[in-house]
């Protein structure tokens, strides 16, 4: 009996440490912003982190036709500048209304899909979180314009990656992932590169990059990876809406970011419209290869 509830709860925890190695992750990759910028430090996250999973998951051991090349370097492609325009967006707003606002990206590719009156109501929940975080007016929780169009354009971003990787759904995970990834460090180091020069060359820079790729993308990964086996599609959506909280709480505890009452009131209405959508979501959707590679 004492086996079978740990069986039941390992996946629960591997969701529970995936969302908190991201937003770990994210939290201490913001603290390269002084060095290298949030360029140079989107290079290093996403090409180390490219690295480790080609690495790990050794992809050309799988054939790959060239209709699903094609769908890699899309889907590459939008997750790469996915990466690039959430890390531009934490410049200058706070790490967790980041992420509630990117989460409008996957949000809105679950209404497109939907076709129950209820998934309504979570529409109506998600455009109000969205109207308190916007900056429409001159309340004290106003946010930069700026940072949010940053976070609105990864959203759409993080919109079109789902849909690319939807077509890759046939392909193991991890060959997927690794080839996404690769394509997706082909995209955004240059950028890096042209920001930050020879500091992207500096040795506790780089160490501090690879420890930052670990703890953001190999680990949490491999955890989703593990989860996804045991779990429904829509409690692994339930459980993953819990993100902006904890990436809200990170950027309390770790950079100092305190948000407003009328934030984290938009942030439970995000959640809560993220949860709701994949509890009413059609069963036998498939999941795309691990969604939590941003941040």
């Amino acid at each position: 009996m004492t086996s079978r509830r740990l069986a039941n709860l390992l996946p629960i925890l591997a969701v529970l440490g995936s969302v908190t190695a991201l937003g770990i992750g994210t939290s201490f990759a913001k603290q390269l912003f002084p060095q290298v910028g949030s360029l140079g430090t989107t290079a290093l996250r996403v090409g180390f982190s490219a690295l480790l999973l080609l690495a790990l998951w050794r992809p050309w051991r799988w054939p790959l036709l060239r209709a699903d090349a094609v769908a890699i370097l899309k889907y590459g492609v939008a997750l790469g500048f996915m990466n690039l325009l959430f890390y531009m967006s934490l410049r200058t707003i706070p790490f967790g209304v980041a992420v509630a606002i990117e989460f409008s990206g996957p949000l809105a590719v679950a209404m497109m899909y939907s076709r129950k009156p209820i998934d309504f109501l979570w529409l109506a929940l998600a455009v109000m979180g969205l109207g308190l975080l916007l900056p429409l007016g001159h309340s004290v929780a106003s946010l930069d314009p700026e940072g949010v169009m940053y976070a609105l354009a990864a959203a759409v971003c993080w919109g079109a990656y789902i849909v690319f990787g939807k077509r890759l759904s046939h392909l193991h995970a991890g060959h997927s992932v690794a080839l996404g990834l690769t394509v997706a460090a082909l995209t955004v180091v240059p950028f890096g590169v042209w920001h930050a020069g020879s500091a992207l060359l500096d040795p506790r820079i780089l160490l501090f990059g690879l420890a930052v790729a670990a703890i953001s993308s190999a680990i949490p990964i491999s955890l989703e990876m593990m989860a996804l086996k045991r779990l429904p599609q829509e409690a692994f959506g339930i459980m993953t809406s819990m993100e902006p909280a904890v990436a809200a709480l990170l950027g309390l505890l770790m950079l100092d970011e305190h948000l407003a009452a009328v934030q984290w009131l938009a942030i439970v209405f995000i959640m809560l419209a993220a949860a709701g959508s994949s509890w009413t979501a059609r069963r036998g959707q498939p999941i795309s290869a691990p969604a939590e590679v941003l941040m």
